[in-house]
């Protein structure tokens, strides 16, 4: 087997074991079985359980985050770009990446080397925010009293509890997603106010 597929099957296999057993259950035993490789090749090519699982996460938080970007660059009202960070949350949800996600920052809570890559990934995901806050701020969007900084944070709080809670089963209970999207309604009727006052 050449060495990218067995890269590819042991970061797949890993994804699929932390999505449907969770980290904790996790072993190299359990990939190596699962992708069809030695373990031995997990060892060579990743080092250790944690590395494994870090590079699997890395590998897609950066194409995300592209997305994200991407998305965030277009020229479209914060309204819409909203709509369609809600669109990526269910995308997102389904793929297993926020599963992938909670699990490594439930593990760094007790494991520094986790603990800070998903302070890394966190913090990409806030350098985003704030690219695209910073942009409609500039472009005449006011967010009332709150700070760029404040406006980054209240947003990943809202959508972290949001996964979390969704992962939980607590989905029947709270309306999380409609909730969510009844925000980008609140910037909406922001945009018009801010329409009808350059008019």
């Amino acid at each position: 087997m050449p060495t990218n597929t067995t890269v590819a099957s042991i970061l797949d296999a890993t994804r699929r074991l932390v999505v449907d057993q969770g980290y904790a259950a996790l072993s190299t035993r359990k990939v190596a079985d699962l992708a069809g490789v030695p373990l031995s090749q997990i060892h060579y090519h990743f080092g250790s359980k944690e590395l494994l699982v870090l590079s699997m996460l890395d590998a897609e938080n950066a194409q995300l985050l592209e997305r994200q970007g991407a998305m965030y660059a277009e020229d479209e009202p914060l309204s819409q770009q909203w709509a369609t960070a809600c669109d990526y949350l269910d995308d997102d949800l389904a793929s297993g990446y926020v599963r992938v996600l909670l699990e490594m920052m439930a593990a760094g809570l007790s494991n520094d080397l986790i603990g800070e890559r998903v302070h890394d990934i966190i913090h990409g995901w806030s350098e985003v925010l704030t690219t695209a806050a910073r942009r409609h701020a500039d472009q005449g969007f006011s967010f009332g009293p709150l700070s760029i900084e404040e406006v980054v944070a209240l947003t990943s709080a809202a959508f972290v509890g949001a996964e979390l809670l969704i992962l939980s089963g607590h989905e029947e209970d709270l309306p999380l997603r409609p909730a969510l999207r009844a925000i980008g309604t609140l910037i909406e009727a922001g945009e018009r106010a801010m329409a009808r006052q350059v008019a």
